[in-house]
């Protein structure tokens, strides 16, 4: 039996914001092995146009895509909740090996087991291309920064 991973459903609205803040400061460790290890042994992700299941998937799809999306930084923001389940909203930045710089909006659909392990993730994402000097994401989130992220 897996060890809680709190905190565990149902959600608070402090609970929810806590588990969208701890989902951010692990992606962006940028660790496969550290964000795989928050979903289910058997969780479900469809991400984009691909569909994976199982931690073993999921890790080897984040360590792929940290090969490939260079200086990742990434915010969550928390849009909704429900019992067992998170909605979220999302922005990253990130280059590719040639230097281009790319800015990914997205959504993300989260449903929790009752130890608090994520056992489904459904993420839309769109990727914009920008210019280096119009980033506005150059490292995790400071811990006493309770701002949102910009819609554009």
């Amino acid at each position: 039996m897996p060890e809680p991973r709190p905190p565990v459903p149902p959600f608070d609205a402090a609970a929810a914001l806590k588990k969208v803040r701890a989902a951010e400061a692990a992606w962006n460790t940028r660790d496969p092995d550290r964000v795989a290890a928050a979903y289910s042994e058997d969780s479900e992700w469809r991400n984009r146009d691909e569909f994976f299941r199982g931690r073993e998937e999921i890790r080897a799809f984040l360590q792929r895509k940290w090969e490939r999306e260079l200086d990742y930084v990434l915010r969550k923001d928390l849009w909704a909740f429900g019992d067992d389940r998170i909605a979220v909203r999302f922005q990253y930045e990130w280059h590719d090996a040639e230097g281009r710089w790319f800015r990914s909006y997205g959504n993300e659909l989260w449903e929790f087991d009752a130890d608090g392990y994520m056992r489904r993730r459904e993420a839309s994402i769109n990727d914009v291309a920008i210019e280096e000097s119009d980033r506005r994401l150059f490292a995790p989130r400071a811990e006493d920064d309770d701002s949102g992220i910009p819609l554009h």
